[in-house]
């Protein structure tokens, strides 16, 4: 779509869809955003060059490059940008909103975006089996349809702690953690349906609201005092986006959860993990939401008798992707056809290069991405992945 001046129609819906978004016409044009870019290097729609191309009026040329897809929403160049301008949310949320309506969006993509419309999950597994991962735990998950009893957690487990194998574990020990601490906890089960970060960061508005509705709703149905998430993308949606479509309760990651309640969780931490672990800021839970989630998941760690933390080089608002964000986990083959690299190589031999005998995560979509990249970079031997609520139910 060409547009006829820097400030109409392409700023109009800019400024509709992302708080400041018209400071997009402070561009200063130094490049800080391409040169933060991880995928910079085989991008032709790097920020820079779309506003630069929207001045003089050819950005409807730029918006049927495929490289487009290669912005995993990492937000690392809105952080870094001098001018403050919501280049993540806004122009590159826009830009890919722009090649869908062309037509010009990965196979993967499409079929996870399409499950979510049909299944209400990126897996496209049935909504039945929703809550079949609590089977064979040897005390109950409440699923709040059949409880109707008000819970003082509602906890909103997600597409791949559901349904992913490797996710699941996360879901059991956190469950574990929640029975211990003697939390008064439910989930929805076959209610839930697909966060929509993935959606909104991709450009489809419209399915991100059709989804965030639904959850809303379904919540709305039950009794509760907070929620909880264990997944990152989905606390951050749902604090920042989900109150503009609707919704009115309190969000906490589990991080947060678990982080208030150190005292008591200390009395069930018996045994000693005497190793070195360093972490992984998620990119949802540091640069997207701007609420800076970094030191609650530290003090969590630091609470493991026996653990000494170490730190990467690039950690809190310089933490590197895994590159799952904004659509990436559908978008592999097709990042590694344009790049061939994956940051989540790049992240895992970063963590071994601390002497961390454990790479702690925050986030569903970490456990299967990095436990790959340790495959494929031969560190598996000497490198663990673990969710933090694994490492405490361990603990225990």
């Amino acid at each position: 779509m060409q547009v006829s001046a820097p400030t109409d129609l392409f700023v109009e819906e800019i400024v509709a869809s992302t708080p400041q978004g018209d400071r997009i016409k402070y561009c200063l044009q130094c490049g800080t955003c391409s040169g933060i870019c991880p995928h910079g290097f085989a991008m032709d729609t790097l920020p820079r060059r779309l506003i630069a191309a929207l001045r003089v009026h050819e950005f409807g040329q730029l918006v049927t490059n495929e490289t487009g897809w290669l912005c995993v929403s990492c937000f690392a160049c809105t952080e870094a940008c001098p001018a403050d301008i919501p280049l993540t949310q806004g122009l590159m949320s826009y830009m890919k909103s722009q090649l869908m309506l062309r037509g010009v969006i990965p196979g993967e993509l499409k079929t996870a975006f399409e499950n979510s419309r049909r299944y209400g999950n990126v897996m496209g597994e049935s909504p039945r089996k929703r809550s079949d991962w609590t089977l064979g735990l040897p005390f109950p998950v409440p699923v709040l349809a059949q409880h109707r009893k008000p819970v003082d957690v509602l906890w909103y487990v997600g597409d791949y702690a559901s349904y992913h194998p490797r996710v699941i574990r996360t879901a059991t020990a956190f469950a574990k953690v929640l029975n211990a601490l003697g939390i008064s906890f439910g989930i929805l089960g076959p209610e839930e349906v697909s966060d929509g970060d993935a959606p909104r960061l991709a450009g489809e508005r419209g399915l991100f609201e059709m989804l965030a509705v639904k959850n809303i709703k379904a919540m709305g149905r039950h009794g509760f005092g907070e929620v909880v998430t264990t997944d990152a993308h989905a606390f951050n949606v749902m604090k920042n986006e989900y109150p503009a479509v609707g919704a009115g309760f309190t969000v906490k990651h589990h991080t947060q959860f678990l982080a208030e309640r150190l005292d008591e969780l200390k009395k069930h931490l018996r045994f000693e993990h005497p190793r070195k672990i360093t972490y992984h800021d998620p990119c949802a839970l540091g640069r997207a939401n701007r609420n800076y989630v970094f030191e609650e998941p530290r003090r969590v760690l630091e609470a493991i008798p026996g653990v000494e933390l170490v730190e990467m080089y690039r950690n809190r608002t310089t933490s590197f992707c895994c590159g799952g964000g904004g659509g990436g986990m559908w978008l592999d083959g097709f990042v590694w056809e344009h790049t061939k690299a994956r940051t989540s190589e790049w992240r895992v031999m970063e963590a071994a290069r601390t002497g961390a005998q454990v790479l702690a995560i925050a986030c569903p979509y970490e456990a299967p991405r990095f436990e790959d990249a340790a495959k494929s970079t031969n560190i598996a031997h000497q490198l663990a992945v673990r969710d933090i609520a694994e490492l405490v139910a361990e603990a225990m």
